[in-house]
């Protein structure tokens, strides 16, 4: 595993998230388990760390590879400083994210999926994220950006900049 191993807290952790779940149901784990591993290792889940996750659940491997594949939220190869996680949902759609989507590649250069050569910036399409009233609108972190314009993309792209300084 490439030494590739948890803080004794971060292992108290997991034997916590374990913990709220019944006996024979530490699968149910696995989630909370990937977002403290990719927050550790990181922020993206490579195979040892996927594999890592799966011996300390007791998990088959496929079990970890196939929850990471499926969520967005799981990044699995290297990400940017900022994620921008714009969503591309019907009413995200009708009130113009493909604009925003296509406005952020221009401005950054990057295609959806990619990383700015400068590793500041990663560009990311999600399923909805909840706030259709506040269409278009992204991720950013743990916080949404809405009503978004080319202008207002041009302010967090400087935000984040700043930020990183």
């Amino acid at each position: 595993m490439n030494n590739l191993s948890f803080s004794e807290d971060q292992l108290k952790q997991v034997q916590e998230i374990i913990a709220r779940y019944p006996e024979g149901k530490h699968k149910s784990a696995l989630l909370p388990v990937l977002h403290l591993a990719q927050d550790s290792f990181g922020g993206w889940l490579d195979v040892p760390v996927m594999d890592y996750v799966a011996t300390l659940l007791k998990l088959e491997p496929i079990e970890v590879y196939e929850v990471a594949t499926f969520y967005s939220m799981y990044n699995l190869k290297p990400v940017g400083k900022f994620i921008f996680e714009v969503c591309q949902t019907g009413p995200c759609m009708l009130n113009g994210s493909d604009d925003i989507i296509a406005y952020i590649k221009e401005k950054l250069n990057i295609n959806v999926g990619e990383t700015t050569a400068d590793g500041m910036f990663t560009l990311k399409t999600v399923e909805c994220l909840g706030a259709c009233g506040y269409a278009p609108m992204m991720q950013l972190g743990k916080n949404y950006r809405e009503h978004l314009t080319p202008e207002r993309v041009d302010a967090i792209i400087e935000e984040c900049r700043a930020k990183a300084n």
